[in-house]
């Protein structure tokens, strides 16, 4: 390994407000290294990709390319000194082609205006390279994220990046296009590149790097050889304490049925659909990305329309599409994309948590600004909230704090049927043990709870019984005692059917 860093970081630190996000933060990336970045939610691991990529200025420190003081004043001196972020989710022009979204602003010229062939001949090599098959002509829109992510790293490389920094990059993508991520990034790293992964995934780092950095509160915790630590290590570095089980399920003795499913169906989307979700137990819905389930939770609470069925909440049939219907019976639904369709991200925390519940804030035709508070004040403490003001938006917490506010929210109902999809998804360790006892509790106090989760060990660990799709089909319900890793697999890829 070169002993040089192409680009590091000396005691940086970065406040904002009363709030000090970085505190004295030293980070060295070398060429041909994967670097992770561990720490849990609100650690500083944004703040300091931020800093790397010339969004925020660190209010002490030093930045340092190729061993010498460099200061970016925004993102624009950061790539030209060779720095590129893949996000979550990529940020292309929707309506311009594959080609035209790599080289915007720095496309190729001919005497009559822009060269497209020499432009599709360097955006195909651009592919070539990376091992991977994307149309140059293609339009953006309609690109899974996986094919945008690559499309940013083809643009990354046509910059001559040397440092490639991914945040969160396999949150929203399968098994399958996550090896072909992480096959292209071990290309880059031998071709020379540097690479920083920032991951919840305590496995997907131990497959790609080398190295990990891991941040607590801001401050530097450790720098480790991950061939010398074992996730456990980890995990103590990045919470400061022993960890209570990651799953700490209950025992319960499952009651009334709470939700009945009759051959619910949605032309093109899911077809005959039946379960039931019993008061005190914890149904897992499990399969592959794009299987259909998502699409059921949808429908059950009334956002998209059935073709066929009957849902019932406590023996009450629900009309279909009708939120309103649902949230009357005692239906809550925590959605599987939080910012998006859980929070107004501009309203303040209080605020958010009393959305839905707004008929126990209101006095008259107003609302009680004091009892929005104390409800608020409330959860906040029963769910372990971590923020400065509840008067704050919400938009500053932490992706796994934000997830609570959504959860306090529906929780304020006192729902009888809570259904949660993805609810650990792009959160830190610390805070899945804190989702997964909240979820346990709940079940444990009676509350029928429906889980949609792609990651199998939370399945397995949580769930009383477990219902698997395929192509929109339920086709297995298997029992806590005989659910394995293999047989839900088995199900989820139509090897085995109920």
């Amino acid at each position: 390994m070169d002993q040089t860093p192409v680009l590091s970081l000396s005691q940086v630190s970065k406040a904002f407000g009363a709030v000090r996000a970085v505190r004295e933060v030293s980070l060295e990336l070398f060429p041909g290294e994967a670097h992770a970045l561990a720490g849990e939610n609100g650690a500083g691991k944004s703040t300091i990709v931020k800093i790397l990529s010339g969004v925020h200025r660190p209010d002490s420190g030093r930045i340092l390319l190729d061993g010498e003081p460099v200061e970016f004043g925004g993102p624009a001196d950061a790539q030209r000194a060779g720095v590129a972020v893949i996000y979550q989710e990529p940020t292309l022009f929707p309506d311009l082609s594959v080609m035209e979204n790599i080289f915007m602003g720095r496309q190729p010229r001919a005497r009559l205006g822009i060269d497209r062939r020499a432009m599709r001949s360097a955006a195909a090599e651009l592919f070539t390279r990376l091992g991977v098959h994307l149309d140059p002509d293609q339009p953006a829109r309609g690109l899974s994220i996986a094919d945008q992510q690559l499309v940013e790293i083809a643009k990354a490389l046509s910059r001559q990046a040397r440092v490639l920094i991914m945040d969160e990059p396999t949150a929203a993508l399968s098994g399958q296009e996550v090896a072909r991520l992480f096959g292209v990034a071990k290309a880059l790293r031998e071709q020379g590149c540097a690479l920083l992964f920032v991951s919840h995934r305590l496995e997907e780092m131990f497959e790609l790097c080398q190295r990990v950095t891991t941040l607590r509160d801001g401050a530097l915790v450790a720098v480790d050889q991950i061939a010398g630590i074992t996730p456990d290590d980890l995990v103590r570095r990045m919470v400061g304490r022993e960890l209570e089980a990651l799953f700490p399920k209950q025992e319960t003795d499952a009651g009334e049925v709470a939700l009945k499913v009759r051959r619910l169906t949605r032309e093109g989307v899911f077809t005959d659909v039946s379960f039931d979700v019993r008061r005190g137990e914890i149904v897992a819905l499990a399969g592959l990305v794009g299987a259909g389930r998502s699409e059921v939770a949808r429908a059950v609470f009334g956002i998209d329309r059935w073709d066929a069925g009957s849902v019932e909440v406590d023996g009450r049939r629900l009309r279909p599409a009708s939120p309103t219907a649902a949230m009357a019976a005692g239906l809550a639904l925590v959605p599987e994309d939080r910012r998006q369709q859980g929070l107004v991200m501009d309203l303040s925390i209080e605020r958010n948590i009393g959305l839905a519940g707004l008929a126990a804030v209101r006095r008259g035709p107003l609302v009680s600004r004091p009892a929005e508070r104390a409800l608020a004040r409330d959860w906040a403490v029963r769910l372990r909230l971590k923020f400065v003001r509840l008067t704050d938006p919400v938009n500053v917490l932490s992706g796994g704090n934000q997830q609570k506010v959504v959860l306090a929210k529906w929780l304020a109902r006192r729902p009888s049927v809570l259904i949660v999809d993805e609810p650990t998804r792009g959160i830190d360790v610390g805070t899945k043990a804190e989702v997964h006892r909240l979820l346990s509790e709940l079940a444990g106090s009676g509350v029928a709870v429906l889980m949609i989760s792609s990651e199998l060990p939370e399945v397995l660990g949580m769930a009383d019984r477990v219902l698997v799709m395929h192509e929109g089909r339920l086709v297995a319900e298997l029992d806590r005692a005989d659910a394995t890793e293999e047989s839900v697999m088995a199900a989820a890829t139509g090897r085995s059917a109920a």
